[in-house]
């Protein structure tokens, strides 16, 4: 078979996934997945191994093709998606990183963060995000903070650094392309949304040369091609580029202002899209680049929980509850409703709109009554719950924004979600139930392949969006159950744990 197909490489924080889509229908002709390995050298440090990413996306690209049964040579466009805030240095003449990737789930940079509070609001108002360990900024400040060597050669242009997209360009186009997209760039604290550009000052306060730093593109744009790979032949063009939950929002087909997306994966990201505004969060969510298809901005609001399918992981690997992560859905099912089991899973720190990097996770009304089942449970409620917080505050901020004239339409129509815990019905309705408006499951439960796919597509000239809407139609639809009342008393209770986890990790704060 020789007709054309679209090459969708997923690196993301546990695994790496490539998918070949059908260059017309986007029916998945083939998929492979590997796992990574996650390192975590000291409490609250969490590491992964460049060459090991690479390598699995490697072998998933052929995987894939392979199971498509298309030649590497049929592949019209490649689209990249990623975890955006890991970050990776490596020297420019060997294409070898100097030092492990750092997580975006790393909270090693969290006293440089606290000691400099102060500095929030100036930083926030040209990027949009909060000062914490999260973004790559710190992380980047940390490293060549502490080697000056790193440092300098960093500023003579001797090293690169870059998001893991940045990275895999590289090494697709044999370090032809240095490069990164606009959705990606505005998750590091150096890049000003407004201007779309680095900006000066911000690389002298976290100490990052500019140097070092990639060339910064719309998500639609000429990436590259590919060179010297084992796996596709020369000349491949990388048509598409979007951070994970850019292309998430995009796969789901959120191309208008007012219109959400959730996506659950290792955790849960919530973004809404305003258009060509940025509206500025008065509740502690970030303003993020949206993807891009020409030079004109895009923007959304977004909320992060940073556990969310990795409390799942836990359950399963850490305390052994159950073999496979699809088997606590029947966990939960099990579970004695009258239990009173409250779980916040804030094991490396509380996102938006909370914000408390100490913070750690937190099992509240533990009795002799308490089973598995219930553990399964709270879990998933957990993040349910995180969720609607993000999702409460991220609608208040967009209809106060009276220059956002998409606000009013913010919170009217269901919530698109998608990812691996979008595959557990239970989790579904109780999301539903705790938001007390609809949920509606993708068909494609993996729009964040899909949206880099979209993207590449669209780079090619193969499709446009209105034909891409056509495509995300079809959903399944999960109704709210739970009486008003008893929607709020749960809500009450969630966040009197919330509070009280918030008090004992930071005074209070």
């Amino acid at each position: 078979m020789t007709f054309p197909v679209l090459l969708s490489i997923d690196q993301g924080t546990t695994s790496s996934r490539a998918v070949v889509y059908d260059a017309s229908t986007f029916a998945v002709l083939g998929a492979a997945q590997q796992e990574i390995e996650q390192h975590y050298p000291h409490d609250g440090w969490v590491e992964h191994e460049p060459e090991d990413i690479w390598y699995s996306v490697a072998r998933t690209v052929r995987e894939a093709l392979a199971k498509a049964g298309h030649d590497p040579k049929s592949v019209a466009a490649v689209g990249i998606t990623n975890q955006r805030e890991t970050v990776v240095v490596w020297d420019r003449a060997t294409g070898r990183p100097v030092h492990r990737a750092i997580v975006w789930q790393d909270r090693r940079t969290t006293d440089f963060c606290r000691t400099r509070a102060a500095d929030q609001p100036a930083l926030a108002a040209k990027t949009g995000l909060v000062l914490d360990p999260y973004f790559s900024g710190t992380k980047l400040h940390w490293l060549f903070a502490r080697d000056s060597e790193l440092a300098a050669r960093a500023a003579r242009g001797e090293l690169a650094c870059g998001t893991i997209d940045t990275f895999l360009i590289w090494r697709l186009t044999a370090g032809r392309a240095h490069a990164t997209d606009a959705t990606n760039a505005s998750r590091t604290l150096l890049f000003n949304i407004h201007t779309l550009q680095w900006d000066d000052e911000l690389l002298s306060y976290f100490g990052v040369p500019r140097a070092a730093l990639p060339d910064v593109k719309p998500s639609v744009a000429e990436f590259g091609t590919t060179k010297g790979l084992d796996f596709l032949p020369d000349g491949v063009p990388i048509r598409g580029v979007a951070g994970d939950q850019q292309a998430a929002l995009f796969g789901q087909g959120c191309f208008n202002p007012g219109e959400a997306k959730c996506t659950y994966g290792t955790g849960a990201f919530y973004l809404l899209h305003t258009g060509d505004v940025a509206v500025a969060s008065r509740s502690k969510l970030l303003t993020t680049v949206a993807a891009m298809t020409d030079s004109r901005p895009k923007y959304a609001l977004e909320g992060a929980v940073f556990i969310a399918g990795a409390a799942v992981q836990w359950l399963r690997d850490g305390l052994r509850l159950f073999a496979s992560a699809a088997d606590v859905e029947r966990l939960a099912h099990a579970s004695n409703p009258s239990e009173p089991v409250s779980f916040v899973p804030g094991f490396v720190g509380l996102g938006a709109p909370h914000w408390v990097p100490e913070a750690r996770g937190v099992i509240f009304g533990l009795t002799r009554a308490t089973t598995a089942a219930d553990l399964g449970r709270a879990a998933l409620e957990g993040v349910a719950f995180q969720v609607a917080d993000l999702i409460e505050a991220a609608e208040q901020d967009a209809r106060g924004d009276r220059s956002f004239p998409g606000g009013e339409r913010a919170g009217t129509g269901p919530l698109r979600v998608d990812g691996g815990m979008a595959n557990n019905d239970w989790f579904l309705q109780f999301q539903a139930d705790a938001l007390g408006r609809p949920v509606a499951r993708a068909s494609q439960s993996e729009s964040t392949a899909l949206g880099a796919g979209f993207l590449a597509a669209v780079g090619a000239g193969l499709t446009d969006q209105p034909a891409l809407g056509k495509v995300v139609a079809g959903a399944t639809h999960f109704e709210p159950k739970l009486p008003a009342a008893a929607r709020a008393a749960k809500l009450a209770v969630w966040r009197k744990a919330v509070r009280a986890v918030v008090a004992f990790y930071a005074g209070g704060a």
